[in-house]
């Protein structure tokens, strides 16, 4: 099997650039780490800062296609983040932004795996609940695998005293850690049709 007979391309905001880690891992790298350590998959991150869906949705299709290859495995991932709340998106709008991303990949039959919004400091947490759900009905009505990062951490100790204890609001190593653990206890091995990794 060729190092690139699995291809994934990741697309969101500075989350999926792991914007404030101090190892420059973020959730993507510490979940690519446990991934197939005797041939890793290719993974691509396409992050843009602050990037609603709207303007992610009309990205993501070029922009992927140009690092996918015919031979490969290809498989995308759509991270969402909180710039739709903060710029005033309504949750409609947001859920038919995602629907079309998501429609237009399986119509590529382009597999695809949602990770949602985190809990962020200082916002309203109901108005990002309320998204996090629209996005999370909008995956199962496709059957697509979505990752709800906001309700486990919205609580968690050690997510709250990392987003408290840093100067941008974005999580630092223990809440990447975090964000990690929930994406590769979602499914993650299962939708690539690797083994889980029990550790």
């Amino acid at each position: 099997m060729a190092d690139c007979a699995l291809r994934i391309c990741v697309v969101g905001d500075e989350l999926v650039a792991g914007v404030g880690d101090p190892k420059g891992l973020g959730w993507v790298g510490r979940v690519v780490a446990r991934t197939a350590p005797e041939a890793p998959p290719t993974v691509m991150t396409l992050a843009v800062p602050g990037e609603t869906t709207t303007a992610l949705g009309l990205r993501w299709d070029q922009e992927t296609a140009r690092r996918f290859a015919p031979e490969a495995d290809n498989r995308l991932v759509v991270a969402l983040g909180r710039a739709d709340h903060r710029a005033g998106v309504s949750p409609a709008r947001s859920r038919l932004n995602l629907a079309n991303i998501l429609d237009v990949a399986q119509s590529r039959r382009l597999p695809v795996f949602v990770v949602g919004p985190p809990p962020e400091r200082a916002a309203d947490a109901e108005a990002l609940a309320e998204l996090s759900h629209a996005y999370r009905d909008v995956a199962v009505r496709r059957g697509v695998t979505y990752v709800d990062t906001f309700a486990p951490l919205e609580q968690h100790d050690q997510w709250l005293a990392d987003l408290a204890s840093s100067s941008t609001g974005l999580p630092g190593q223990a809440g990447y850690g975090l964000m990690a653990w929930l994406v590769l206890h979602s499914g993650w091995h299962r939708w690539l049709e690797l083994p889980a990794d029990e550790a």
